[in-house]
């Protein structure tokens, strides 16, 4: 079980916030806002995939002056992700958001902020204070070390809202580079009690962002450090949702359906074991899902004897196969043979009775 880093709560629409609710999947359109049946569509796809909050990109005015529009469409809190122009932060609070993303790097002028903070107050939303490494404001004190800069810039920025009276704050703190990221939300987290949302910023491409992304935001999430996630990765939000859901279930933060565990496969391998595994994991995201409350089902799919009830042994129900045929058991004791054909029938069938 991990030990969450204690926060204050915040809330983004009828979402929670902080160390005393689970963490958050966070996803970011990739339309043009202004372009409302797009941009409502994506979002609509993202909530059916388990996404939480969503965020928007909001250019111009009328990107934010669509956000009342997609409001009405959709059921997830909404942040309008703001630069440059403090405008677009009031108006998009104005426009329903629920949140506002502004970054330290690109609107610091006092009057600019007290503005933000005061359209933040008067909708009652929160604000997160999303620092880049990329965008860092200009500082001849500051400090060699990017994370140390980071953390630095992200708490001094605070510091100006708490001096104004607001509290609802949320901190992000994104590099592309996973150890300066790490280490830069370390140095935050043990110094204020706001609630963190991680991620690790232009991270690549799925295949290479997946991985960024488990490594740093896994490493952090295993301390008891993030209150919200997102896995930012070039290419479907959909893609971010499923990594930012599997980063979760890993490190026993979440868990949204039941937990496969299956061996690499060697040559004692006498079935299709990738293609069983597949079928299986498809049937259960579909048709299995785990419902609050409910207990995680860890299932073994093991390709031979050797990985077999023994040493999957702890698993609640798993099969290991032979030539063409497979052995089902339940924490260790033999239940059944059954054909290689009808395998992922009959472990549905097992798994069903057991939720």
């Amino acid at each position: 079980m991990i030990s969450r880093r204690q926060t204050r709560t915040v809330s983004a629409g009828n979402v929670k916030i902080g160390s005393g609710y689970p963490v958050s999947i966070q996803s970011m359109t990739k339309t043009d806002t202004s372009d409302i049946v797009a941009t409502v569509r994506q979002i609509r796809g993202l909530e059916d995939d388990g996404c939480e909050i969503v965020r928007v990109a909001v250019k111009d005015t009328g990107d934010a002056k669509a956000i009342s529009q997609i409001k009405q469409e959709i059921t997830i809190p909404l942040v309008a992700d703001i630069h440059f122009d403090w405008r677009l932060a009031v108006e998009a609070a104005k426009q329903g958001a629920d949140k506002i993303r502004i970054n330290p790097g690109n609107i610091s002028k006092e009057e600019d902020i007290a503005r933000v903070i005061d359209a933040a107050s008067s909708a009652g939303i929160p604000i997160r204070i999303g620092v880049n490494s990329g965008s860092l404001p200009e500082d001849e004190d500051a400090s060699d070390d990017l994370a140390e800069r980071m953390a630095a810039s992200a708490l001094k920025y605070a510091d100006r809202f708490e001096k104004k009276g607001f509290k609802d704050i949320v901190l992000s703190l994104k590099a592309s580079e996973v150890p300066a990221t790490v280490r830069a939300y370390r140095k935050v987290a043990g110094q204020c009690d706001y609630p963190l949302h991680l991620g690790v910023t232009a991270a690549g491409l799925p295949e290479d962002g997946a991985i960024k992304s488990s490594i740093g935001l896994g490493a952090l999430l295993l301390e008891g450090i993030g209150d919200t996630v997102r896995a930012s990765l070039t290419g479907d939000p959909l893609l971010e949702v499923e990594t930012a859901k599997r980063i979760l279930a890993s490190v026993g933060a979440r868990h949204f359906k039941h937990e496969i565990i299956s061996c690499p496969t060697c040559g004692r391998c006498q079935v299709d074991l990738v293609a069983i595994v597949r079928a299986l994991e498809e049937e259960l995201r579909k048709n299995t899902p785990v419902s609050p409350g409910k207990k995680q089902l860890v299932i073994a799919v093991m390709g031979c004897e050797v990985n077999g009830p023994g040493e999957a042994k702890d698993a609640d129900i798993g099969i290991a196969f032979g030539k063409g045929k497979g052995v089902i058991f339940k924490r260790g004791k033999v239940i059944k043979t059954v054909d290689a054909g009808v395998a992922v029938k009959e472990l549905l069938k097992m798994i069903q009775d057991e939720s």
